[in-house]
């Protein structure tokens, strides 16, 4: 067994021990955490003439009047990187955006069928990203069809 143990232990001192993740890639101060569907507003560096976001599937982001800072809002899951640019196109600042899910989210799994209902006190049935089409359909056309009712009607002159 010794003789087992110590390669195994000279393997380790040379290549040392982990592995690592996506979240140990960066400091942890150079990612901006977004809650799906929801926004967020952040400063931005002094001078900031244009925000560029590398995947806009998962994050969108709007610069505020005045430039002092804009809001963020999660889209998708996963991660991408937010570029802020002067008016003479020098980069001043670049950080990771990573869009994670909500706190209040229950997902039921049924073999291959998967649906999510938000939970905050009660559970009511919501829209994922992740959920099987017919659930995600029928819900986000019932959330459609309730916030249709809720549009104004055209104005009467």
């Amino acid at each position: 067994m010794l003789k087992t143990i110590l390669p195994c232990l000279a393997w380790l001192a040379v290549f040392g021990v982990g592995v690592a993740t996506a979240n140990e890639s960066t400091d942890p101060a150079d990612v901006l955490r977004v809650t799906i569907d929801q926004a967020k507003i952040a400063k931005v560096p002094a001078g900031t003439a244009t925000l560029v976001i590398g995947n806009p599937m998962i994050a969108d982001v709007t610069m505020l009047k005045g430039g002092v800072g804009m809001v963020v809002t999660g889209k998708g899951f996963g991660q991408t990187n937010l570029i802020a640019i002067d008016a003479d196109g020098n980069i001043l600042d670049e950080k990771q955006l990573r869009v994670e899910p909500g706190n209040s989210v229950l997902v039921v799994q049924r073999g291959d069928s998967r649906a999510s209902y938000s939970c905050n006190p009660n559970c009511m049935p919501t829209v994922q990203l992740g959920d099987d089409e017919k659930v995600f359909g029928e819900a986000g056309g019932q959330i459609q069809a309730h916030n249709g009712f809720a549009a104004p009607g055209p104005q009467k002159q």
